[in-house]
């Protein structure tokens, strides 16, 4: 009977409740022995909710990470921490899972990247939407070579009103950008995967503070405080890539767009194009005709995405292979951030 892997939260929030503490609660081979968060009541809610039999608490994560049973942490806090957290924990011994942005900045991503690598600790970066049934579905698509060549691809995180209201998210200190590190993140990581392509050549961008000003009744999660409001409200990229691939990558959490599209991608090559706006579909050309047509997900992976994610991971470690999320993919994700940002405040080019 193989041994239980251990397990350390660092960081007790939602993001915490609501995927990485219940996906591994699932797992039999798992189990969270202790809890950190700077509140020692949400430490201890999430013991009293997912802890093993025997779990400890603690308030400052220095003290977690001493403790020599734990195999591996989740670090679950605010973007300005994950570099410091996951730089200690790994040289700690500790695998990591590290919740999305990898980092503040490409530059602190870079050292959690070279840390692991000198330690010879795995490092992944919580990106979810891979594990999704229609993208798992949709990269397979992809590697099937039925679109053929892959050169241009459209990667969507736009939201009318969902500037999030609660928490860090308008801090600029805390959270390093707005929607481009929030959710642009998100969508930047699904394409790029699904393209296989981690090779920028330039990067030319905006980012827009214009809806920040004045506050929405219609905001999904009610009025924002404008005078808080620190960060972009939305942002948009031309990326290209060294093969000539083009990415547009749009992003937002309040735009005067008639649609929202939930990290959403749209790509398009030499023999057919394919996307997961509504569902996964397929278009093109056959027999001289224009098509478009739906592919259906029921039959394929029914288990929820983040599940699906912590259950991977775990296999990885068992496995000792590398994560499904590769810390070098989620560093070249912070690179291009790094360089939206950077053009953005130039008005110039980025070359990498």
């Amino acid at each position: 009977m193989q041994k239980k892997l251990k397990v350390g939260i660092i960081g007790c929030g939602d993001i915490a409740f609501s995927k990485h503490m219940p996906g591994l609660n699932k797992l039999k081979n798992v189990e969270m022995t202790a809890f950190c968060n700077r509140s020692i009541e949400k430490a201890e809610r999430a013991a009293a909710e997912f802890g093993a039999e025997v779990s400890r608490v603690f308030t400052d994560y220095k003290k977690l990470l001493e403790d020599e049973q734990l195999d591996l942490v989740h670090i679950c806090t605010p973007n300005n921490s994950h570099a410091e957290i996951s730089v200690a924990a790994l040289k700690a011994g500790k695998d990591v899972m590290c919740e999305k942005p990898m980092a503040l900045n490409a530059e602190e991503a870079e050292m959690m990247y070279q840390t692991a690598k000198e330690n010879g600790q795995k490092l992944s970066v919580s990106y979810q939407n891979r594990f999704k049934a229609e993208n798992i579905l949709f990269k397979e698509l992809v590697e099937s070579g039925k679109l053929g060549r892959v050169y241009f691809a459209r990667s969507l995180a736009l939201r009318r009103r969902g500037v999030p209201t609660w928490g860090y998210f308008l801090d600029k200190g805390i959270q390093g950008g707005g929607p481009l590190i929030d959710i642009g993140t998100h969508s930047l990581d699904l394409t790029l995967w699904l393209l296989d392509n981690y090779q920028p050549k330039i990067v030319l961008a905006n980012v827009f503070k214009e809806m920040a000003g004045e506050s929405s009744e219609a905001n999904y999660f009610g009025p924002w405080e404008k005078e808080n409001f620190e960060v972009e409200d939305a942002a948009v990229a031309h990326i290209i890539m060294e093969d000539g691939t083009t990415v547009f990558l749009e992003c937002s959490w309040a735009l005067n767009t008639p649609e929202d599209y939930d990290i959403k991608t749209v790509l398009s090559g030499r023999k057919a194009g394919a996307d997961n706006l509504n569902g996964l579909r397929i278009n093109g050309e056959k027999d001289g005709r224009l098509y478009k047509e739906e592919i259906s997900t029921a039959s394929s992976v029914n288990e929820d995405p983040g599940e699906r994610e912590m259950r991977v991971w775990i296999e990885a470690i068992r496995a000792d292979k590398e994560p499904p999320v590769k810390a070098k993919q989620a560093l070249v994700v912070a690179q291009i951030l790094d360089a939206i940002y950077k053009s953005a405040e130039t008005g110039e080019a980025v070359k990498f």
